[in-house]
């Protein structure tokens, strides 16, 4: 890609390639010395010099507010609880931000993820990309954005599992059709207060609290919410409950609320990420 057709983003406090890689979103891929990918429907080359970003011409709003640096992340930081699995996770995960990804892509993305690790949630992503989602150009490069809930609607589930999603083939496919048909509108949904919002995304085929809690953080840009999956389970029994055998996940969910506070999304996440980087391999959970 030629630095000169790229728009230039003052991009402090940030770290593109952590961002890309801690289990947020699935389909971006190292090309030349950036990442190529989508934005909803939009094609975008995207590269970190210091704290500058190169992206396609034209994408530079685009990806400022994808990229969320307009988070106040060093204030962020600084109002976590200083305990020592909080401050080593800080320090690992330094200049990751919580993507604004598009509500239909999160979603859908996600439903497809229960049970898998963050491998097979790619590889799913990237099938239904290239089988279903429209293709967009990008120089020499040809990226696929996500299939739209019509596309996926349209599909039959014998279509979806030979993406190697499983059981989770009936569950994208119900929850696009209410999307498709209308009577689900996801974008509507983002005016509700925290408590409706996720009661209603648990109200859709395939989307638990862990499912739900993730795509309030990742597409709604609540950044109260905790998803707790395996990973994030064993961190909080063995670095903040160790030697205590019973916790149920209500008491963990009401610990997660306390501790962290109005940005325990972020603290979710950068805990998951460097747990996941950090445990040996022969010790990590097996579904992310």
């Amino acid at each position: 890609m030629n630095a000169g057709k790229l728009d230039i983003i003052v991009a402090p406090d940030f770290d593109l390639a952590l961002t890309l890689d801690s289990g947020q979103t699935f389909h971006w891929e190292k090309t030349d010395a950036g990442f190529a990918g989508t934005i909803g429907a939009r094609a975008i080359y995207v590269k970190q010099r210091d704290d500058q970003l190169f992206v396609s011409k034209g994408r530079a709003e685009l990806c400022s507010k994808y990229f969320a640096l307009d988070h106040p992340l060093a204030d962020i930081c600084a109002s976590f609880p200083p305990d020592p699995a909080m401050q080593s996770a800080i320090a690992f995960c330094r200049g990751l931000r919580i993507i604004r990804q598009p509500h239909w892509e999160c979603l859908a993305t996600f439903i497809t993820s229960s049970m898998k690790q963050v491998a097979h949630i790619r590889q799913i992503s990237q099938t239904l990309r290239h089988r279903f989602g429209e293709p967009c150009s990008l120089c020499e490069l040809t990226v696929y954005a996500y299939p739209t809930p019509h596309r996926i609607a349209e599909l039959d589930e014998r279509d979806l599992q030979a993406c190697a999603l499983g059981y989770r083939a009936k569950s994208l496919l119900a929850t696009a059709r209410l999307i498709n048909s209308g009577e689900v509108d996801i974008d509507q949904m983002a005016a509700l207060p925290d408590d409706e919002l996720r009661a209603r995304l648990c109200a859709l085929p395939g989307v638990g609290a862990k499912v739900a809690n993730c795509v309030m953080l990742f597409a709604y840009e609540r950044l109260r919410a905790f998803p707790i999956d395996v990973w994030i389970e064993r961190v909080l029994r063995q670095q903040y409950f160790p030697g205590r055998r019973r916790m149920t996940a209500r008491q963990l969910r009401d610990f997660a609320a306390k501790h962290f506070g109005e940005h325990g999304g972020y603290a979710q996440q950068y805990l998951f990420h460097h747990a996941r980087k950090t445990t040996p391999r022969r010790l990590s959970p097996r579904a992310s």
